[in-house]
Parts: C-alpha cells; structure tokens; sequence
C-alpha cells in the first residue's frame, strides 16, 4: 500500500529502515532522474544535489530517490553500519515522515573502477507536471537482490553462496518476482517501465533470452542496461532496479 508524501509530492511504499521500496510520482508531478557524470563522495554529493534543486526552484523535501556506488560490497553487519550513516545525513535534511525513510535506494559496488568510498551516482526527484496528468505512473522501484521483502537476514539469501548457471537463474526469477510486485504496488507495470537495470558480475545472455526478456515484455524495448557490479551485500548475486521516469538527465561534476 502506497503512502503519500505531501511535502515531497510522490507516494512510497514502505521497504525497510534504510529506504523506501519505490516511489511513484502523486497526482499533477512528475519524475526526472539526473545521473552524475561520474560517481562522487557521498556529502559531496548531497550537495550537488542541495545545489540541482535550489537552480529549479524544488525543495529538498522533492528528492525520493537516490543511487549510490560502494568500493565493495559489506558484509551484512557492515551494511547495516553504513545505513545508520546514510539515514542520519537524510534525517539532516529532514527527509523522514515520522521516523520512516520514504525515499527508494539502490547501492552497488562496481567490479571495475569502483569508488573510494561510498559515493553519489544518480537521484530522482519531483516537479510540477506540465500537463494535468500523466499518461502513464512514474516511478521508481528501489534496488533489490535475491532476499525476501523486508529481510537483511544472510540465511534467508536464495541459493546462497551458490554460483552455478542453475542458482543464478534462479536467483534472477525470484528478483524479477520482486520487481514485479513492487511495480504493482506502486500502481505500475513493466510496460511503463523506461530503464530496467541488472546488476551482477555474472553472465547475463543466457539469462536475457531464458527469464529476464519473457517477463519485462514490452519494457524490452527500452533494452536492458547490465551493469557489472555486484550487489552491496556479499552473498547476493544478482539485482535489479526499474524505473519510469518522463525525463532522464546527466549533470557534470568536477
């Protein structure tokens, strides 16, 4: 079930402490999604985002989604460490409503060329829309991999530690059963989708044609970005991310 966030115009629908399931874009706004030019320090990049809103005139209370990159995945204590930090610079902004994060997440460590330390890779946010409605929900379905709603418990990993072609595509089916709910939740479906994301250092062809393809349906479209990384937990093998967004933007930092 969907909440609203009046301050920010969009609703969510509630994950776990850390971030938000997904988003979705209320009635009379829109979604624009802004991807950096390159991967920076994260309180750095909190302000170029402080910087992005104030130069179109959005409060901060508008951002409602956010893509971060890590130098290596954490172990799940780790994880939860990194959390903390996270959650207290949105509580700076004054981003939670009564102690809940609404805003989505997606985190992941680059195989290739990973950061330094945790940084800022992309944000989404609200605007006024320029028409009276939307032809289609726009959205945001925060990053998942292969762990039930609401879990960070390392037993509950579908096939963990498991690597072979077999697990993965299973893993993968289990990550797109994900996906799809939380698009349904939000009051989308894959055939609203404008980008769909996979993140794992695992060979994706075969997956493509076998599991990811017949599912996204018209999404496929759009086509599918691999990104090899791996997910911000070890154990976990295979993410994905989706979203739907009216305008996609790419803002250069130094």
């Amino acid at each position: 079930m969907v909440e609203e966030n009046p301050r920010g115009g969009y609703a969510y629908v509630r994950g776990i402490g850390p971030y938000s399931a997904g988003v979705v874009a209320s009635e009379g706004f829109t979604l624009e999604h802004v991807r950096l030019s390159k991967a920076i320090p994260l309180r750095a990049g909190f302000a170029v985002v402080d910087t992005h809103l104030r130069s179109i005139g959005r409060p901060r209370a508008a951002i409602c989604a956010m893509a971060l990159r890590s130098p290596a995945p954490f172990s799940f204590p780790g994880f939860d460490a990194f959390n903390a930090e996270y959650v207290n610079l949105l509580k700076g902004w004054d981003l939670l409503l009564d102690g809940v994060n609404p805003i989505a997440r997606t985190n992941v460590a680059p195989e290739v060329g990973a950061p330094g330390e945790p940084s800022l890779y992309s944000f989404t946010y609200t605007l006024p829309a320029q028409r009276e409605r939307a032809s289609s929900p726009q959205f945001v379905v925060a990053g998942a991999g292969e762990l039930p709603e609401g879990s960070l418990a390392p037993d509950d990993v579908v096939r963990r530690d498991e690597v072979t072609p077999d697990a993965i595509a299973e893993k993968a089916r289990f990550v797109l059963g994900l996906m799809e709910g939380r698009l349904k939740g939000l009051g989308g479906s894959w055939a609203d989708a404008t980008v769909v994301n996979v993140y794992t250092i695992h060979d994706v062809h075969a997956l493509l044609a076998a599991e990811i393809l017949p599912r996204i349906g018209t999404a496929s479209q759009a086509g599918v970005t691999w990104h090899f990384t791996r997910p911000p937990i070890r154990s976990i093998e295979f993410e994905m991310d989706v979203r739907g967004c009216a305008r996609e933007l790419v803002v250069e930092v130094t």
